[in-house]
């Protein structure tokens, strides 16, 4: 399936490595693993909950430019750097998506390229 529109959110490692925010294919949105990084600047450093929160806005936004809402996901993936952050980051996560409930993972030990980023988060989401 081919995309049908590319979002980007201007993050500088876009166009360096060649991946999109956000990917529209038909009635389907890929969203990237998103971080608390805004305008090249880690958000909530030392807070897991608060970096969740963070990414989610991060995904809300691209998802919004194909006019898609967190309640249309169906799927998401939760990478931690610590397994202690999992109640902080669930907390967030439950906010979220606790009538939603889509599929989900949560894996723990990830050595993230910035060593101050907590978490990164996956989202697909769908619309019939």
């Amino acid at each position: 399936m081919a995309a049908d529109q590319l979002i980007s959110s201007g993050g500088p490692w876009e166009s360096v490595i060649g991946y999109s925010r956000a990917t529209k294919a038909g009635p389907f949105v890929f969203v990237s693993g998103s971080t608390a990084t805004l305008d090249g600047e880690l958000q909530h450093e030392g807070d897991a909950y608060g970096q969740t929160k963070t990414a989610f806005e991060v995904i809300s936004t691209a998802l919004a430019q194909v006019g898609f809402t967190l309640d249309d996901v169906v799927r998401t993936r939760v990478y931690l750097a610590n397994e202690a952050d999992m109640d902080a980051v669930g907390k967030a996560h439950g906010e979220l998506f606790g009538a939603i409930r889509p599929a989900a993972t949560m894996l723990a030990g990830i050595k993230f390229i910035n060593p101050k980023m907590l978490v990164e988060i996956e989202v697909d989401a769908y619309r019939a």
